[in-house]
């Protein structure tokens, strides 16, 4: 009998810490989320602020960078509508600083 009330509460104890454990992974933003949460960050940032937002941190450097690209064009004013990158409006503003 004692071994079997010990075997029950370690059980116990095991599903407790696995549904805690879920719960916490569960918690957890996505990845989709992070980077939603940098392409904000990149927005708010003040002019001039090249240090890397706390809330791109959970990203790939690479996912980081093409974000990073992605804000960098947008603000030069050289991405179409769907914010996709567009040569021509480049090539207008480079032909235009002459």
């Amino acid at each position: 009998m004692h071994r079997r009330t010990i075997a029950i509460l370690a059980a116990a104890i095991a599903v407790a810490g696995l549904v805690t454990g879920l719960v916490i992974w569960l918690m957890q933003p996505s990845y989709d989320d992070i980077a939603n949460d940098c392409v904000a960050a990149l927005k708010e940032r003040a002019e001039g602020d090249k240090a890397k937002p706390k809330a791109c941190e959970g990203l790939k450097e690479d996912d980081y960078d093409a974000l990073l690209m992605s804000h960098i064009l947008g603000d030069l004013g050289w991405t179409d509508d769907e914010d996709r990158f567009d040569k021509n409006k480049m090539l207008e503003d480079t032909l235009n600083d002459d």
